[in-house]
């Protein structure tokens, strides 16, 4: 008789998935840093685990009856789960993303056959238009439909306390004195610390947040890295396990998932770096004995289009491009301006609701022709909440025909946004964003910092010109 190895199914392959030292990222720390991989899970991604433990339970208590439909709001991985084990046992379903989400992931979705709906991310959760929301009015209009809620769902951090805590105990001899992973549903690092914690009270949780999640005291304002953070707290997530949080941001999370994958030959995502740089935040202040066992959730190959993309990079203002560039034009702009007793801000900024009189006032102000339209003018500001500019030239030209419009909202009177370049782009493209409008808005690590018109662009040229005279 012939003995071989097969699975039943792809779902028996969840789990188990192996860790490795990050031998050449953590050289300079005295403690040792290991990467737990989940994208060796069959879905590519650690939500592998809670997609099938949430159906498993919901098949047992009947609220998942054959022929139905799943509906889920998800950055993605979770969805590729539940697509998996609804291929499996014959469900539809419907998925929910915020407009953040890179395009590979909307098609992958697709490519396991569900259907993907797009939300806005710069809308809070209680909003119509929140995927939050947009997944409940769905759930209520489908007949057989069911939300896992990864969110509020208990089996979430049940199966990380069943399989993924157990499998890194195991797989460190339980030497680990640390946990890092970074925190979206919270079901993760809250299911890992349960069983660690039960092991040994001692072992340190750390979760790793991005800026401007609630997590590490943010609101939850946009970010670009995807899959972690929240904009509010998920009864998946228990904080009294964990025992500290590292803020991370953008710019720090993409370039390390960058030096992951070109220093250890590991593909990762941006969340994956969120989590590698809090650990190697944690781990500069360990000794020699120190375990630090980091979670990596995905693979970068989700990200080709962003994270690992120099175009993309550039164009938020994450790597910068070889000559004069946007950012040396912002310095000069600055540097003229510096002995002025009365400087304009970098960002003059109205939001929607405000009546467009206020526009004009701010432009009357500051002196400028035109004023940037935001959800807040809270800063620092992030790209996704900008929604449109107000300018002199239009207003005028529509209060001439309508007196009334000054005392109409923002939202309803303003244009399309300033095109944006990234710091780093090259002056160049700079000229050429200017092309389609007076004026572009600079970004720096996916921020607005600043605006430039063809008139800051010719003064940079000419000062230059002079120099070289």
């Amino acid at each position: 008789m012939i003995s071989v190895e097969v699975a039943d199914s792809l779902l028996d392959l969840v789990g188990n998935t192996p860790m490795v030292r990050l031998g050449r990222v953590g050289a300079d720390l005295a403690c040792d840093l290991i990467a737990k991989v989940e994208l060796f899970n069959p879905g590519g991604s650690v939500k592998d685990r809670p997609a099938i433990a949430m159906i498993d339970a919901a098949e047992r208590e009947g609220l998942l009856q054959p022929g139905g439909t799943i509906v889920e709001p998800t950055s993605g991985n979770t969805g590729v789960g539940l697509a998996i084990v609804a291929a499996h046992r014959g469900y539809r379903c419907i998925f929910v993303m915020s407009d953040k989400m890179s395009d590979e992931k909307v098609a992958l979705l697709r490519a396991y056959g569900a259907e993907v709906v797009v939300c806005p991310t710069a809308v809070p959760p209680e909003h119509p238009d929140s995927y939050y929301s947009v997944a409940d009015r769905l759930t209520r209009e489908t007949p057989g439909a069911f939300r896992p809620d990864q969110y509020s769902n208990p089996n979430n951090p049940a199966e990380h306390a069943r399989s993924t805590g157990p499998e890194i105990w195991r797989q460190t001899d339980g030497r680990v004195t640390h946990f890092v992973a970074g925190v979206g549903t919270g079901g993760t690092i809250t299911g890992v610390a349960r069983y660690l914690k039960e092991q040994n009270p001692a072992v340190q949780i750390v979760g790793a947040d991005p800026e401007g999640s609630v997590f590490s005291g943010g609101t939850g304002r946009p970010y670009l890295v995807e899959g972690v953070g929240e904009d509010f707290w998920p009864t998946t997530y228990d904080p009294a396990l964990v025992d500290r949080v590292v803020k991370v941001s953008d710019a720090e999370s993409f370039a390390a998932a960058r030096r992951v994958t070109r220093e250890e030959g590991l593909l990762i995502g941006g969340s994956g770096g969120t989590a590698v740089h809090a650990a190697l935040v944690v781990g500069r202040d360990l000794g020699p004995d120190a375990i630090v066992v980091v979670l990596l959730p995905d693979s970068g190959r989700g990200y080709l289009s962003k994270v690992f993309n120099d175009e993309w990079m550039r164009r938020f203002g994450f790597l910068e491009s070889d000559g004069p560039c946007a950012g040396h034009v912002m310095e000069a702009k600055r540097a003229a301006a510096a002995g002025d007793e009365d400087p304009i801000p970098d960002l003059v900024i109205v939001t929607p609701n405000e009546p467009a009189r206020r526009g004009v006032e701010l432009m009357h102000e500051h002196g400028v022709s035109q004023v940037i339209v935001a959800v807040t003018n809270e800063l620092p500001l992030a790209s996704k909440e900008v929604s449109g500019t107000l300018s002199e030239l239009q207003l005028m030209d529509k209060a001439f025909r309508d007196p009334g419009v000054l005392d109409r909202p923002v939202a309803e009177v303003m244009e399309p946004p300033m095109p944006m370049v990234g710091i780093g782009e090259t002056v160049t493209d700079v000229v050429e964003a200017l092309d389609l409008g007076p004026s572009v808005l600079v970004l720096d690590g996916g921020h607005p910092v600043g605006v430039l018109t063809r008139q800051d662009v010719l003064s940079f040229l000419a000062a230059r010109a002079g120099a070289a005279r």
